[in-house]
């Protein structure tokens, strides 16, 4: 090479990563795996056979038998853990049924720890709104606001009941104030010091959870905004986040996922503990629905979704694709 002549800048070509599938796949920066996926299940009180929930195509309320081989599946599917809901039969003021070792959602993580409790970590939603019959997350003082340290006590025994039924991980949603420390020293005194709390710290009024009510069968009126958090705000997220994890958390989460994948980042970013990220119901729903008239490609959209949550910095997913998406990344 004559070394008067100038140098010619090399052509930088990335595609040369993207040649093959082997090769996309060898560099890939984020991967989904199925022990990263929590699949949320509903069993309602009273059911003979499931029922389907029509604005989530292709998911069920169980009943206690159908919630089993469900699990089951899961479990064969290799995903990380199951997160129960109850809907109860009947349901009054202080949502008694939260707390009954007899009702349906303490019922059901007594059977599922005993069917797959080995192969998979078994959560419960710690929440009073499936259980009250106004739909609010905690009970309520005489003039209908929610009274939150009234909650926390009921949070209390509610943690203690679903402890007693054999839960590994108990998730409070219901966005009290003080609600992970009060139910960490209840289960601390209570002898459960090894079930662990998933957080739902920043959890926010959304629109994107209407289908979820049909699941609950929710007897909310009005909405949530005095305590889920102003869509808005992300900094008051990360504000959540660490005041759960100096409570006592032993994981945090943002709800929902993709329209609050900024603060998702943001979280990962600023605490020491594992991050959950729930895609929720209308999440779910957009994507059938346009995968249901041909708009979209279905298995493509929904590992691209899950992908976009990993990528954000979740290290759980929990979403009604879990079992399916096992299957596909298989």
């Amino acid at each position: 090479m004559n070394p008067e002549l100038p140098l010619t800048p090399p052509v930088i070509r990335p595609r040369r990563l993207r040649t093959t599938p082997a090769l996309r796949r060898m560099v890939a920066e984020t991967s989904v795996e199925p022990r990263q996926l929590v699949l949320p299940l509903f069993v309602r009180e009273g059911l003979r056979e499931p029922q389907p929930i029509s604005s989530m195509p292709g998911v069920v309320q169980h009943t206690r038998d159908s919630l089993l081989k469900a699990v089951t599946e899961a479990a064969e599917a290799g995903i990380g853990g199951v997160m129960l809901f109850g809907v109860p039969e009947t349901k009054d003021a202080v949502g008694s049924g939260a707390v009954d070792p007899g009702g349906i959602l303490n019922l059901a993580i007594f059977d599922v720890v005993a069917e797959v409790g080995d192969a998979l970590t078994v959560m419960a939603d710690l929440c009073l709104d499936e259980f009250t019959d106004h739909g609010h997350c905690g009970v309520l003082t005489p003039d209908g606001r929610v009274d939150n340290d009234r909650t926390l006590a009921v949070y209390a025994d509610m943690a203690l009941a679903q402890a007693h039924a054999g839960v590994d991980m108990v998730g409070p949603s219901g966005m009290m104030d003080g609600q992970v420390r009060v139910i960490r020293e209840a289960l601390d005194g209570g002898g459960h010091t090894d079930v662990s709390i998933l957080a739902y710290s920043a959890k926010y009024a959304s629109a994107f959870f209407g289908p979820f009510r049909e699941a609950v069968d929710s007897s909310l009126e009005g909405d949530r905004r005095t305590y889920q958090q102003d869509p808005a705000n992300a900094l008051e997220g990360v504000r959540e986040a660490l005041l759960d994890v100096a409570e006592g958390a032993d994981l945090v989460m943002v709800k929902p996922a993709l329209a609050y994948l900024d603060v998702l980042r943001r979280v990962r970013d600023a605490v020491d503990v594992p991050v959950a990220a729930y895609n929720i119901s209308g999440e779910y729903a957009m994507v059938e629905a346009a995968a249901a008239h041909g708009w979209i490609d279905r298995e493509s959209a929904i590992l691209e979704t899950l992908t976009s949550i990993r990528r954000a910095g979740a290290d759980v997913i929990l979403t009604y694709w879990a079992t399916e998406a096992a299957r596909l990344l298989g």
